[in-house]
């Protein structure tokens, strides 16, 4: 009782956090209205991969970014000095900035951060400098990419772009990343030390992901079925997600937009294996973030789950949530069976989907679904949206390594 009344005290001191700008460069459309419309439409974002060269495998589909002009949104840097992750985060960053109606001097002015999440940076460039290792020995590889592969890169782009002052981190916790970005740029906004964070993720598709999951036997030949019983695996994909949070008295001073309120967070690592999920930390690391927010189970109208389309994955997800909802159970979907696995942006786009859902009143859904599979048991919101009045939504990230995140949003109440 005492360790409540202390927690409640200390939030009492706490600002509030809310979404009043988004960025979004994916498969299915880049910025905020064109991403929201797919979400609503179920638009797939599937193509045949042209990054690199998928001769010998099986399979050549992915979620793949199309008409992506860098210089159209980078203009202080060259673009040609970034990597497509960086090209990716700082055009997601300099849209949310827009959307949220924000003078940029405000921001530069003020101590705006910045907390971007990824799995591997700049992948395609490591890839080009693997086949300039590969082809001509270590002599041959370029100096210019190698400039571009450190992570930090990613999250120090955008400061550079938007001459921002406010500390800048990257946070390389693989396909969980986005949510631990958001995580932080919460705690440093809500306990004073920031007036305003740009946070979320960013992954390029490339040959080394792609493969590395095709080794494992989870790539899938033609979609993504999250949850379903014919189900076969993963498609990668890539994008950035960057939101602009802000103190509720800054956005309500300023008269912004808000998208929902976060409320919260949680972190769990398994420590248990590299590939293979563990139900008992999920269900408390759901529990966890529940408790951050200061909610209940009851209290969740929707999750936006991981929902990887794997075998495994899956099953667990649905079984850790089964654990902690028990026979109240809100509905679930994954937006991975548009976009595919986005990687380090996967749980930063899925808390832009949270966003939007609760501020223009729907679920998400479930697209290329058939038959739920029984060890599931989910109401996965199957290939349509659904009209909803959301006031409370979770947002599930887990990654390799264990690494869970779980992010809180809600709908705005005076």
């Amino acid at each position: 009782m005492t360790e409540d009344k202390n927690r409640a005290k200390g939030r009492a001191f706490m600002r509030r956090v809310v979404v009043t700008g988004i960025g979004a460069v994916t498969s299915v459309g880049l910025g905020v209205k064109a991403f929201a419309k797919a979400m609503r439409d179920g638009v797939s974002g599937v193509s045949e991969i042209t990054s690199f060269d998928t001769t010998g495998f099986a399979t050549n589909k992915g979620c793949e970014v199309r008409g992506f002009e860098p210089q159209q949104w980078v203009h202080r840097l060259n673009p040609a000095s970034l990597g497509r992750s960086a090209q990716f985060a700082v055009a997601a960053a300099v849209m949310a900035v827009k959307d949220a109606a924000i003078d940029r001097k405000q921001l530069s002015a003020g101590r705006c951060g910045v907390s971007i999440g990824t799995t591997d940076g700049e992948s395609q460039v490591i890839d080009r400098l693997t086949e300039q290792a590969v082809r001509g020995g270590y002599a041959s590889i370029s100096y210019d990419l190698i400039r571009q592969v450190p992570s930090h890169h990613i999250s120090f782009a955008i400061s550079r772009e938007l001459e921002l002052d406010g500390g800048a981190v990257t946070i390389p916790t693989a396909c969980s990343a986005g949510n631990y970005a958001i995580g932080y740029a919460y705690d440093s906004i809500s306990l004073g030390d920031t007036d305003f964070m740009l946070c979320g993720g960013a992954d390029s598709i490339c040959r080394k992901t792609f493969a590395g999951f095709y080794r494992l036997g989870t790539i899938a030949p033609e979609v993504c079925q999250p949850f379903d019983s014919a189900r076969k695996g993963i498609l990668t994909g890539e994008g950035a997600g960057v939101i602009l949070l802000e103190s509720l008295d800054s956005a309500l001073a300023r008269g912004a937009r808000i998208y929902a309120e976060v409320l919260g967070y949680g972190l769990t690592c398994d420590a248990d294996h590299m590939v293979a999920p563990n139900k008992s930390s999920i269900a408390r690391c759901i529990r966890l973030a529940h408790k951050n927010a200061g909610i209940s189970a009851n209290d969740v109208d929707y999750v936006c789950a991981h929902g990887t389309g794997t075998v495994a994955n899956d099953i667990t997800e649905a079984g850790a949530i089964h654990e902690v909802f028990g026979e109240r159970m809100p509905p679930v979907s994954s937006i991975k069976s548009m976009i595919g696995h986005t990687m380090g942006a996967a749980s930063a786009l899925a808390s832009i989907a949270c966003a939007v859902a609760v501020e223009e009143g729907f679920i998400p859904p479930t697209i290329n679904h058939r038959e739920t599979d029984p060890s599931c048991d989910l109401d996965c919101v199957p290939n349509r949206s659904r009209e909803a009045e959301l006031r409370i939504v979770q947002n599930n990230g887990f990654a390799f390594g264990g690494n869970n995140a779980i992010t809180v949003y809600a709908r705005y109440a005076h």
